[in-house]
């Protein structure tokens, strides 16, 4: 620390301190920078294992961080590399961690004491919850590399506290989120209802496969929209913004808005976002504004984060390929401030603009979205699915 005296100004005229300097860096970016591995930050990717990872002495593995434009401060992602054979490093931490497998398989013990380890086996599609402060150690069953995609909320830790002990050496249990009784990682298949929403939630720490699983109904993006609400232990009751949702082949979501949270990541097909920011208004394209719109091409292993900058930002999704388009927004856990499912006017997030929503409904939508759709699909062979009745009346 710094032993030099303030000086104060010598008259009115003058201003105390610098009038120019470098912005600082916060602890969780400090934090960064001590891991020594490759940083990527943008809007999105067209697919993470793409990506140049480093050696990463901490874990044990390989990996690199993945700084989304509007989540800073809220939520860290990382790439995860386990090389074939490979065991990483035991490790626990205060801060909540979502680990979505892509390819690979192997198995992940957790525990607070050694003699009560619980154990999962995993493969590609996996998707499973860490909790605070449990131990956990993850190991590569094969010959092959193994590869993840994690999210976290660990810069909101790493600023508050700013001590890696205390981070990453803390014995304080959380018996709501985690019990050494039991069955940890047991399945639960059942659908219920989010009691906020009466949306579709699913309540276990470990999914085998959301790759693959069968999704609910829900019309709520678009006609034939399908989409289920992952919960975990020590948050089911909460409407967390999280889901796993498919779009039908040759079909595209409302433009909608709401806070810097959320990040798609690719499960199968290939798909499309758009987002701008709401001042450019509803036809950005329309008004002269289409130069600042940010298109993002993915495809599975690829993410986008939806409502980059400041967050709420406009964003809309679009399914272009003859597989479904299936996407899971990838939590990190608690936010610093809570996801709102309705407006103050008590109409949803999803209901469109003219009725209180937040969503541009398709009859009020800028032209060029449904023109740039349609050709795209035409240049594969494909062609819209959606329903004509959607751009003539307010729905």
């Amino acid at each position: 620390m710094t032993t030099e005296l303030f000086q104060e100004p010598a008259s009115e005229s003058e201003r105390a301190g610098l009038q120019k300097g470098k912005a600082q860096l916060s602890n969780f970016e400090k934090f960064l920078v001590s891991e020594n591995i490759p940083v990527h930050r943008g809007i999105g990717f067209r697919d993470v294992r793409d990506l140049e990872l480093g050696a990463w002495d901490r874990l044990g593995g390989r990996g690199a961080y993945m700084e989304l434009s509007g989540l800073d401060g809220i939520k860290s992602m990382f790439v995860l590399e386990i090389p074939g054979g490979g065991v990483l490093n035991p490790e626990r931490h205060l801060y909540h961690a979502f680990y979505l497998v892509l390819e690979g398989r192997g198995t992940t013990e957790t525990w607070i004491r050694e003699d009560h380890k619980q154990l999962v086996e995993w493969q590609p599609g996996s998707l499973f919850y860490l909790p605070p402060n449990v131990h956990h150690r993850l190991v590569n069953a094969t010959n092959e590399r193994v590869v993840i995609i994690a999210a976290t909320n660990a810069p909101g830790i790493f600023n508050i506290f700013g001590n890696t002990d205390f981070i990453f050496d803390n014995d304080f249990a959380f018996p709501e989120h985690y019990r050494e009784e039991g069955d940890f990682y047991k399945y639960d298949d059942q659908i219920y209802a989010i009691p906020t929403t009466k949306r579709a939630q699913a309540r276990t720490n470990f999914y085998p496969d959301i790759i693959n699983s069968e999704l609910p109904l829900d019309n709520q993006r678009t006609p034939g929209f399908r989409r289920v609400q992952p919960a975990w232990q020590g948050f089911r009751d909460e409407a967390i913004g999280t889901f796993i949702a498919q779009y039908p082949p040759g079909r595209y979501s409302r433009a909608h808005y709401h806070t810097a949270h959320a990040v798609l990541v690719c499960l199968r097909g290939e798909g499309y976002t758009f987002n701008w920011p709401r001042h450019l208004g509803l036809t950005p394209w329309k008004d002269g504004h289409g130069d600042q719109v940010n298109r993002i091409d993915y495809g599975p292993g690829g993410l986008v984060s939806a409502a980059p900058g400041g967050g709420d930002w406009f964003h809309q999704h679009f399914a272009v390929s003859a597989d479904p388009f299936r996407v899971f927004n990838m939590w990190g856990g608690p936010l610093p401030e809570n996801y709102r499912g309705f407006t103050e006017s008590g109409a949803g997030v999803n209901s469109n603009i003219s009725l209180g929503g937040h969503a541009i409904g398709f009859a009020e939508e800028d032209p060029y979205v449904r023109e740039t759709f349609e050709a795209g699909l035409a240049k594969s062979g494909l062609s819209s699915t959606m329903p004509e009745e959607l751009y003539t009346k307010d729905v």
